[in-house]
């Protein structure tokens, strides 16, 4: 969603659901605890850079909204953007239309991918990180279609898998992400949205090293479809089911990868 304010005002504010900038990094940005802020406001904020709540080409909120959000002091916040910076996440523009903006990230090739997923894997608990994505998938799911979704709460399901289903393939593990995030935020758990949001950017960091399969891309649009039928069924078991199908497709996937 591009910014139509150049210098970034006004993104605290909270426009309707999963709009404006304020809601989109909303199941990310939290304030820090004391004592470790600087750690904290770095994972935070590499966590919206890995789940594309920001895409690549596009502006962090400004650093006072940045360091308000985070409740960090501005010092600190230049600290971790030098690091992403370091890291080539993220890079920052002087003058008017400045900011620090987020680099669109290279598409992984069979070459380089392998040697980095495993590279990656070493620093994660894989099956760990396997397992409890699923739970959590599947209990949102389980949640949402339990509770039943309604009028604007199902349009917002509806809307974001229509947007999966639109996206151009270099966008589509940022519309997927944003569909899951959109789940989770609707089973009515803010916990579970944050442990969600934090173990999906753990995937997406190793997904990235994977390259796009169309017909991987083709189950998955199927095994969304269905997961919201059945969701807006009210047919738990069914959402259950679709769920945890999708979550073993990309468990394969990267397992694969890996062998």
């Amino acid at each position: 969603m591009p910014d139509s304010d150049p210098h970034g005002h006004g993104h605290g504010h909270h426009h309707g659901h999963g709009r404006g900038r304020g809601d989109r990094l909303a199941p990310v940005l939290r304030p820090v605890r004391v004592g470790n802020g600087f750690e904290e406001a770095l994972e935070q904020i590499l966590q919206v850079v890995r789940l594309g709540l920001v895409p690549g080409g596009e502006r962090l909120p400004a650093e006072r909204e940045l360091a308000q959000r985070l409740g960090i002091s501005r010092v600190t916040l230049r600290e971790v953007l030098r690091v992403l910076q370091d890291q080539g996440l993220v890079e920052s523009r002087r003058g008017r239309y400045g900011g620090t903006f987020v680099r669109a990230r290279a598409g992984a090739t069979a070459a380089t991918g392998g040697a980095e997923l495993r590279r990656r894997v070493e620093r994660v608990d894989i099956e760990d990180v396997l397992r409890f994505r699923e739970v959590l998938e599947v209990g949102a799911a389980e949640l949402c279609a339990a509770h039943g979704l309604s009028g604007a709460r199902a349009r917002l399901l509806r809307e974001a898998l229509a947007r999966t289903r639109d996206a151009p393939l270099a966008e589509y593990r940022r519309t997927d992400t944003a569909f899951h995030l959109t789940l989770a935020e609707l089973c009515g758990s803010p916990t579970l949205t944050a442990q969600y949001a934090a173990v999906r950017s753990t995937v997406n960091d190793l997904l990235d090293c994977i390259p796009l399969l169309v017909r991987n891309l083709e189950h998955s649009q199927r095994q969304h479809a269905a997961l919201v039928e059945a969701v807006l069924a009210g047919d738990a078991e069914g959402a259950r089911g679709a769920m945890r199908e999708h979550c073993a497709g990309t468990a394969a996937l990267l397992r694969g990868f890996l062998a």
